[in-house]
């Protein structure tokens, strides 16, 4: 080597000798290449080669099998866990469900108008659908190749025109962890264990015995997402599954794509991963249930999220390495997981969908910030009563807007949602985002999924959202949009034909498929008019939704303006004349309409035409601009309704206490203080009640006048029941209290403690020991003295005796006790029961003793073990309580449980006289919450009750309004 020395000891090299050096290094390595190819030659050529190839061996060693085996499965792993959720590409092309039951036959329907769910849920086809192995074949013309492929044992239903759509999806339900009747040992909807709780999974708890499964079924229900409750803030996973029954007979095998996670880590990472599902509560259910505010729920939230981000970090880490080659690196480490955590961490990967319990504008801010602080999508937001106030943020979600899953009617049970709007759907879905309706079962009976759906129509969304919000959306929330939701072929055969249009009120399953197997045995439908297989006219709300909106949920319920004058009501199609016999004059579709006179608050002309009004200028000789002229465009004036069997008046907010009566005393569940009268205490309903409540307000606007209210309390005695006029502003306001004291109440059950039998022995020692005491009448206020014994004035038939009961058996035991009593004193016992959802078992006999009942609420459900005997009509039965007893001639009413829904009475009479098969007509109908109610309740009718103005329909109808009511009583008309 050659230096230069450039002084202070600094040397480099000269460029003569770095061009020798590179030279050299040049040729040393040509010779070494030459060297070792020709050592190659040598050993490959000879026989001896295997030495050199055991010499290689041992320089450079291969994996072992089982070390090349485990990398594998670290990469699959590795690629599975950054796969998206969703179908296989080849999903299409499949030509058998994985959900087919050998031996089920093919089923060709034909003439039916077939609602799809395609182009945004306006595609209605006429033709036929061809169902075989457990697939929709085809829709439409169907070619006879196609069915010749079908085989032999093809089946043939003539729809006849009717409606056919999807099977409907329940995107938020408890059916088999909330299980009906409720039973102790059948409730596993929620864990209290801690507030979050990813790592439970509601199929772990689905109960395959629920009664709610045929139900839903007869209301058209096909498939179901299993939420875990809403006690905490991460409640655990969800399932979404069908609702048919199995051979197997499992939890499992109703899965709809069960998540290959279900049993742990060991399947197959090749496949395509399938969607998961779980649910998050904010709100006032985990704040109640552990006592923390929302402050602490937001953390909650962060804390366990932010566990998962650690885990996804130390994975993808991970998998870096593999992926790169770097096994050295990773050395004996395992993949990083962790059971409790693995469901959050497929949060985080954007592979489940999150339902979300979620009301508030706060709450839903606060998730929205969580989304975009971990990155994760949100599927749905359930219950979102405030949602239609803040579209804008909803945007914000991300990854995307989430669904909006909602109530269409049962809002105000608690604060957080007391600004639940029925509007709420339409206006969502002018901001383009997706609307679900859901039931919350048993919340909302899943088997009236469909009616939430009605409801949220009537109200103004178009009715292509209005189908899809039970078909096509919830599938897609739930990632189940490529094989349920729609009429399409290749879909799974899950189908519903119904005898009237779907959104027609009470429209009812003639039959339904799930997996191509029809679900009725025999069904029973009740005939429905011609008008019913029409999409329904709805009225206008425009404005209604709009003042919502702008008043934040609360806009003003009172009358628009209230009249003590004149009032003309003209085109009037039906006008009654009396409650006393419900007399009408129906007027033809040729006959001319009718104006109405009314004159402070009492109908003083009617005639055709506009001749009233012509009289009242003529006599009156003032101007028509001074006159209140109200066009019903077709519509009616029919009595006002009366509601009970709710707390309406005593509760606004039922979980908030400050704004309720709140509950009365019960001898028999505890002492009464001897300040209230000791055990002889009768509690009065009326000196609790509060006037302009929403509830009431919005029941009034929607033609229920009059509501009658017990005490309210969950023991055996509950005190007199008050009617009220629910349109009033006070107490004081000219007839607001329409009776101080109605009836008198007591409950008896097997969900509280004493026995029956001790229950029945207290009231058999009431009703034949009550003391005789002076009923004189308060000369002032014409009520009884406070002194004076309700039961003596029940021993005397002077007050009606009211039970809530729903077993067939206990009411037996009342009966004999009445006929008991009668024989023994020679007096008449008014009794009527009330619930009395096993009353159709024992109708004869109820019928002979002249006992009312009142059907509480008026369709079905068996909750309780009291309740397990219904009658559920059609399509399962051709009978339901209510005609069954009218046929034994009880007097027969209709009440409701929930004081939200007093204002859905109109359609709740509607409904029972649409499946009563002819049996119930309209004046029928009317009289179960009129006349016959209040007969059996003990409340005197007036002769002149209030009068209710419908516009473009009648009181039965879901295309008509309430636009007005004419209270004699009060002399006035309100206008809405």
């Amino acid at each position: 080597m050659f230096t230069t020395s450039l002084g202070d000891g600094v040397k480099v090299k000269s460029r003569r000798g770095i061009r020798n050096t590179k030279t050299a290094f040049v040729c040393i390595s040509v010779l070494g290449l030459l060297s070792l190819l020709s050592l190659w030659l040598a050993f490959t050529s000879s026989p001896e080669s295997g030495a050199f190839r055991s010499l290689s061996f041992r320089l450079f060693p291969p994996v072992p099998a089982r070390v090349r085996t485990q990398r594998k499965a670290v990469l699959d792993r590795c690629k599975y866990i950054k796969s998206p959720a969703g179908p296989p590409s080849d999903f299409t092309l499949r030509t058998q469900s994985d959900r087919f039951v050998s031996g089920t036959k093919p089923v060709l329907l034909t003439n039916a108008k077939i609602w799809t769910g395609e182009r945004n849920g306006t595609e209605v086809i006429f033709g036929d659908v061809l169902l075989d192995k457990g697939l929709v074949r085809a829709v439409g013309y169907i070619p006879l190749r196609v069915l010749r492929e079908a085989g032999q044992e093809l089946q043939v239903y003539d729809a006849q025109s009717a409606w056919v759509t999807p099977g409907l999806v329940d995107l938020h339900s408890h059916i088999g962890v909330q299980s009906a009747p409720h039973l102790a040992g059948a409730m596993d909807t929620n864990s209290r264990k801690a507030p979050i709780l990813p790592w439970l999974r509601s199929i772990d708890g689905l109960n395959t015995h629920d009664a709610s499964y045929e139900l839903a079924i007869a209301g058209g229900v096909t498939t179901a997402q299993i939420l875990p409750g809403s006690a905490n803030n991460i409640g655990g996973q969800a399932f979404v599954i069908k609702l048919r029954q199995t051979a197997e007979r499992s939890p499992t095998s109703k899965i709809l794509e069960p998540p290959y996670t279900l049993n742990g880590t060991h399947f197959d990472h090749g496949l395509t991963p399938r969607w998961r599902h779980m649910k998050h509560a904010c709100g006032e259910n985990p704040s109640r249930v552990y006592s923390q505010t929302r402050m602490d729920s937001a953390w909650e939230f962060r804390h366990a999220y932010d566990e998962a981000r650690k885990i996804k970090e130390a994975q993808d880490l991970f998998c870096a390495k593999a992926e790169d080659g770097r096994w050295d690196e990773l050395n004996l480490e395992h993949f990083p997981d962790d059971l409790q955590w693995e469901s959050l961490v497929d949060v985080l990967r954007g592979k489940v969908k999150v339902n979300v319990h979620c009301y508030e504008a706060v709450d839903l801010d606060a998730i929205v910030r969580l989304s975009q602080d971990f990155r994760f999508p949100v599927a749905s937001f359930h219950h979102a009563g405030e949602t239609y106030l803040v579209p804008d943020l909803l945007k914000k979600t991300w990854g995307g807007t989430p669904s909006i899953a909602l109530f269409a009617s049962n809002f105000r049970k608690k604060r957080e949602a007391y600004r639940g709007s029925e509007f709420a759907p339409r206006i969502l879905a002018g901001h383009k985002i997706p609307v679900v309706m859901k039931s919350d079962h048993p919340v909302v009976n899943s088997r009236y999924l469909l009616y939430e759906a009605a409801q949220a129509h009537y109200y103004g969304l178009h009715p292509a959202l209005a189908l899809a919000s039970v078909t096509t959306t919830p599938a897609d929330a739930a990632g189940m949009g490529h094989r349920i939701g729609r009429i399409r072929e290749g879909y799974d055969a899950d189908l519903v034909i119904w005898d009237s249009h779907p959104l027609a009120l009470s429209a009812t399953p003639k039959q339904v498929y799930i997996d191509g197997i029809p679900q009725l045995s025999a069904p029973s439908v009740s005939s429905k008019p011609l008008s019913f297989q029409d999409v329904p006219e709805t009225p206008d709300f425009d404005r209604e939704a709009a003042e919502t909106v702008a008043y934040e949920g609360l806009p003003p319920l009172t009358p628009r303006a209230r009249r003590s004058g004149d009032v003309i009501f003209t085109n009037v199609r039906s006008v009654y004349t009396g409650l006393s016999n419900l007399g009408y004059e129906e007027l033809g579709e040729n006959k001319q309409m009718k104006s109405v006179l009314v004159s402070n608050g009492s109908v003083t002309c009617v005639a055709a035409g506009s001749a009233c009004l012509s009289s009242v200028l003529e006599l009156a000789e003032r101007p028509e601009e001074e006159l209140a002229i109200v066009d019903l465009m077709g519509g009616s004036l029919t009595p006002g309704l009366t509601t009970f069997g709710s707390p309406l008046g005593l509760v606004e907010i039922r979980l908030e206490s400050s704004t309720n009566d709140g509950t009365v005393y019960d001898s028999l569940s505890g002492d009464v203080p001897s300040i209230v009268g000791g055990d002889e205490a009768v509690i009065r309903a009326v000196d609790g009640l509060q006037f302009g409540g929403r509830n009431a307000l919005l029941a009034y606007r929607a033609g229920v006048t009059q509501a009658i209210t017990p005490p309210s309390g969950s023991g055996f005695f509950l005190g007199t029941s008050t009617a009220f006029a629910s349109g009033a502003t006070g107490a004081l306001e000219r007839g607001a209290i329409v009776s101080a004291e109605v009836a008198l109440h007591v409950r008896v059950s097997r969900s509280f403690t004493p026995s029956v039998s001790t229950q029945i022995a207290v009231l058999r020692r009431l009703v034949f020991s009550a003391p005789e005491v002076d009923l004189a009448l308060d000369d002032v206020s014409g009520l009884r003295h406070a002194d004076a014994s309700a039961f003596a004035r029940v021993r005397k038939g002077e007050l009606p005796l009211v039970v809530h009961v729903e077993n067939a058996d206990i009411m037996s035991t009342l009966l004999s006790l009445k006929a008991e009593y009668e024989t023994r004193t020679g007096n008449s016992l008014r009794l009527t029961f009330v619930g009395a959802s096993e009353a159709h078992l024992i109708a004869h006999e109820i019928g002979l003793a002249g006992v009312s009942v009142v059907i509480t609420p008026s369709r079905p459900f068996p909750g309780s073990w009291d309740q397990r005997r219904i009658l559920p009509g059609p399509p399962l039965t051709n009978e339901n309580a209510i005609t069954t007893l009218l046929e034994h001639g009880v007097n027969v009413a209709i009440g409701v449980v929930d004081e939200s829904s007093a204002r859905n009475t109109r359609f709740d009479i509607a409904w029972a006289a649409l499946e009563s098969h002819g049996k119930i007509g309209e004046k029928q109908a009317i009289t179960l919450a009129t006349t016959n109610l209040e007969r059996a309740l003990g409340l005197k009718t007036s002769a002149m009750g209030d009068i209710v103005a419908y516009r473009n329909g009648g009181i039965l109808d879901m295309t008509s309004k309430v636009v007005g009511v004419v209270s004699s009583t009060r002399r006035v008309v309100d206008l809405f």
